[in-house]
């Protein structure tokens, strides 16, 4: 983005004038959009945002622990995703009186106008029981849906909205100024094709994420269903903790007495074909090179921490780290697994596939776990991200400012001892890389792509996707710099 801002090196009075007569740098730069077909965000709504449009902020005193009805924070548009967040700090629930009827239905484009300015998602399904706060706008928009959304979710878009929105001391609010924010348009031979063309990337893109979300869902249906389907003839009986119980553990302040871990506990331990423990010779730590031998942001290697692996077990972002000892932590497969953070993120995995990403590092906030067969690595990496487990291990933690599982904890931890086509199965939903068989092209390509989406697996699905998104924002680039857009769908070189 840097050659697209530029800094006014003279002023005129009545630009001075405009901003109060404050002479801060920052108030006077602006974008240089080489490319003079421009049309104002507005113009490419079906019509003028109306007050039913922006949502209805309902108060913290609303909130509570279960409800048939939710509240859609700001926090739940993130820049690495087209679709919202739905975990527990992004979606909450809400008393039933304080709830205002939006009838949000899938295909809708959410834009935040507070905190994280200019984040935009579009909604994956209907959200009948859905509101959104009051720092969020619904777009009304049809013709120009996926276009004008590549265009919302790139940094120029994101660069013109920071210098309209005045910096606040705490909270930056930018209103409806991003409708003044300017969207080119192609001036090539066939302008038509390249907006098709950007409009299929947006929606391949979103289409991943979508199919990433199922396969997950699809990794916890199978789990569960492994799990009940093929227990002993024991029954669960739930008792309240006695004194030896107590002993045993050390401490007051846990959920491990409560009835929904013992539940969990006992479907693993007595599945009939047993479980198995990870071993302190699987476990390594990690740890964050001194200042002085680092330079994060830019280098050879992987950097990888807790707060970059998603949910659903892959990285956010790749980011990079140069260690001038070049003693890295990360040299072959392995299982990255978080050992501190929120709850919910604790022991979260993501396999590290060597021969895709190389040499690499973690810090002190995970462990890895090495010597494992490939398959063994990816099922545990499946396991850990389900929500049956985290639920199960988010009540071993320890620590309340920031809660961790020590490695004691860890090779602790039952694992279900699945038949090695049971393990398959689910793993190949993770990780499971197959190349395009057909020449792509756009005609065929948002049919083709869908259906190598269907067989491929999480991690595939991911790195498909950031492929297409750094595509996306080449082309979005070369509309803004009136430069000429080649049509191709070659991404293996991206």
């Amino acid at each position: 983005m840097a050659s697209q801002v530029v800094v006014t090196k003279t002023l005129n009075i009545q630009e001075i004038k405009e901003k109060n007569f404050v002479l801060s740098p920052s108030l006077y730069k602006r974008v240089n959009i080489k490319n003079k077909n421009v049309k104002k965000v507005r113009e490419l709504l079906d019509r003028d945002l109306k007050s039913k449009d922006k949502g209805f902020e309902v108060g913290s005193t609303a909130y509570i622990s279960e409800s048939k009805y939710f509240f859609i924070r700001t926090k739940s548009l993130q820049e690495t995703s087209f679709l919202p967040c739905y975990d527990k700090e992004s979606i909450v629930p809400i008393l039933p009186q304080a709830f205002k009827t939006y009838s949000l239905k899938e295909g809708d484009v959410l834009i935040s106008k507070d905190s994280n300015i200019g984040e935009v998602v579009i909604l994956d399904r209907d959200l009948l029981n859905y509101m959104p706060s009051g720092g969020i706008y619904r777009l009304p928009l049809s013709k120009w849906r996926y276009y004008l959304l590549a265009f919302l979710k790139s940094g120029f878009f994101k660069t013109q909205l920071n210098f309209l929105a005045s910096r606040g001391a705490t909270i930056r609010h930018a209103k409806t100024l991003f409708l003044d924010c300017l969207i080119p348009f192609p001036n090539q031979i066939n302008p038509d094709e390249i907006v098709k063309y950007v409009e299929l990337l947006t929606k391949a893109i979103i289409n991943k994420e979508k199919e990433i979300r199922k396969k997950h869902q699809l990794i916890l249906d199978k789990i569960e269903r492994e799990l009940l389907e093929n227990q002993k003839q024991n029954k669960f009986e739930y008792r309240l903790p006695n004194v030896k119980d107590i002993k045993e553990v050390g401490r007051l302040d846990t959920g491990l007495y409560s009835e929904e871990f013992k539940r969990f506990d006992f479907l693993i331990r007595n599945y009939v074909n047993g479980f198995f423990t990870l071993t302190l010779q699987d476990l390594k730590g990690g740890n964050t090179p001194r200042q002085n031998n680092r330079i994060i942001g830019t280098g050879e290697f992987i950097w990888i921490t807790p707060t970059n692996i998603s949910q659903y077990g892959f990285l956010k972002n790749i980011e990079k780290i140069s260690i001038k000892t070049k003693k890295y932590n990360i040299n072959k497969d392995c299982l990255i697994v978080i050992n501190r953070g929120n709850k919910e993120d604790l022991v979260r995995g993501f396999y590290y596939d060597y021969s895709l990403l190389g040499d690499g590092h973690h810090n002190q906030g995970c462990y890895r776990v090495e010597n494992k067969s490939k398959y063994n690595l990816i099922f545990l990496a499946s396991l850990l991200n389900s929500e049956f487990y985290r639920k199960f291990i988010s009540t071993l933690s320890i620590g309340s400012k920031m809660p961790e599982i020590k490695i004691s904890q860890i090779i602790n931890i039952p694992f279900p001892n699945f038949p090695e086509s049971k393990q398959r199965e689910i793993a190949e939903l993770y990780y499971n890389p197959i190349e395009y068989s057909i020449s792509l092209k756009l005609d065929n390509f948002l049919e083709e792509d869908s259906r190598w989406n269907e067989k491929v697996g999480i991690l595939q699905l991911d790195m498909s996707a950031k492929k297409l998104r750094e595509s996306l924002d080449k082309v979005v680039h070369k509309i803004v710099m009136d430069e000429e857009v080649n049509i191709k769908f070659d991404f293996k070189n991206e």
